[in-house]
């Protein structure tokens, strides 16, 4: 056994549970933070420009660039799902057929997208709440973002994924917080007046750049690393009918939540614009500052994912439970001490990317309100990566379809009625309420069938 596997073997087999999560879950939750303050710099940048319409701009394009994040979480979950149950398996071969098949659909699939959202831009920007104010300035975010750069933006994602399910979190940490870093430089470059003036596009092509930038160092990685067994040999795709199937039926309950989410913050922003353009920018704002929970909650869940696929597949139960088990729970302490903060200092904080008053106001009441729904977050969101570790197809669409698109459309409407505006926000609530009651049954009901 070469020393590669039996750093793996120790990292997923014998390391005791609370170190094996955190050498996992950390890397994972460093990066996601990084990718937080690149987003918060996007924001921050245009708000200084102190115009509502660039900040609101971001918010409407951000749907249609979020929809990558979809594309890139059906290979990239389903792909390191997949091969970290080969590895449990010991199955090398699988390991470089799975990565290498992910890697190639990352590149064909965006290219796709690109082609149909182009004749249907403007109409889609137009539903999911531009005016005659933002369109015109989110498209050109799009122009950066989605066209020049959508495929590095999906395989980013997708690549840190494949590179943490074989045990190197830490290096597909650095290369998500190396576009990060780029990102949070060139924001002033591109998007300030006293340099380059672009505004939000100014935003969009730094991101695409950074982007582009983490991608290539994954690449590099896979082909000169001595330490990896992933692959992006193109050969492999004369074996994608052997592998795509399960790529996909695990992959898509994660795409399924992201482009149910993209739905519902494009039906919440369209509410919103009804009122004005500074709540659409308010929310923007909101959407910016929650992710902080929030992408804590999803960087423990990608550190944890490797480690439950793997155990699952080796028949270790009880050290999956374990390590599902503590890092809730590191998401679930830092969701409440997140409340308490956004609870305290919510004017404050919106204050730091805007200085409009109306818009400040409104992303405090916004944030206060939906920052309540972080600590169910924080359950739901593991659970359903786990239900996907397992190959728990059913139950993780389950809970993904709850927590996104079924229950909170339809609640935008009578939320909106009872409460106009201020309870378009209320929903994410009472969505992941009911999500977490569904979630601990379903649990409760796959372990019991496991055990017997």
């Amino acid at each position: 056994m070469s020393h590669k596997q039996l750093d793996r073997t120790e990292l997923f087999e014998r390391m005791p549970i609370k170190k094996a999560v955190i050498m996992q879950a950390m890397p994972a939750v460093i990066s996601q933070m990084i990718t937080l303050i690149y987003n918060l710099a996007d924001s921050y940048f245009v708000g200084l420009l102190n115009i509502p319409a660039e900040t609101a701009s971001i918010g409407v394009a951000m749907s249609v660039f979020m929809l990558l994040t979809a594309i890139s979480n059906l290979f990239g979950v389903g792909g390191a799902s997949v091969l970290s149950q080969s590895l449990g398996r010991k199955d090398m071969d699988s390991v470089q057929k799975v990565s290498s098949i992910s890697f190639w659909c990352g590149v064909f699939t965006p290219v796709l997208y690109m082609i149909l959202i182009f004749p249907i831009l403007t109409p889609f920007l137009r539903l999911v709440g531009g005016t005659q104010a933002t369109i015109g300035l989110a498209r050109n975010y799009v122009m950066w973002t989605v066209y020049f750069g959508g495929i590095p933006t999906t395989l980013n994602i997708l690549l840190a994924n494949l590179v943490r399910a074989e045990g190197k979190s830490g290096v597909a940490s650095f290369g998500v917080s190396l576009g990060g870093v780029l990102n949070i430089f060139l924001d002033p470059f591109f998007v300030l007046p006293r340099f380059l003036g672009m505004g939000a596009a100014g935003a969009g092509l730094a991101t695409a750049i950074s982007n582009l930038c983490g991608t290539v160092f994954f690449i590099c990685y896979i082909l000169f690393g001595k330490d990896t067994v992933l692959s992006i040999d193109p050969h492999a795709l004369r074996h994608i009918k052997q592998y795509i199937g399960k790529i996909l039926k695990i992959g898509l309950p994660s795409a399924l939540q992201f482009l149910l989410t993209v739905l519902a913050v494009a039906a919440t922003t369209k509410f919103l614009s009804l009122y004005s353009t500074e709540a659409v920018a308010a929310l923007g704002i909101e959407k910016r500052l929650d992710q902080l929970p929030l992408f804590f909650s999803i960087g423990i869940a990608s550190g944890l994912l490797p480690m439950l696929a793997y155990n699952y597949a080796s028949g270790n139960h009880a050290r999956r439970k374990a390590a599902f088990r503590f890092g809730s729970g590191l998401a679930v302490t830092f969701a409440i001490f997140s409340l308490i903060l956004y609870e305290a200092a919510a004017p404050g904080l919106s204050r730091i990317f805007i200085k409009d008053p109306e818009t400040v106001r409104l992303a405090a009441t916004f944030l206060r309100i939906q920052i309540i729904a972080q600590p169910l977050v924080a359950v739901n969101y593991p659970m359903i990566i786990q239900f996907q570790a397992m190959g728990q197809v059913r139950e993780a669409m389950i809970c993904s379809i709850l927590r996104k698109g079924v229950l909170d459309i339809p609640l935008l409407f009578i939320m909106n009625r009872l409460i106009p505006l201020y309870g378009c926000l209320a929903v994410q609530i009472i969505v992941d309420l009911i999500s977490l009651i569904v979630c601990l049954s379903l649990n409760r009901r796959v372990n019991k069938r496991l055990s017997a």
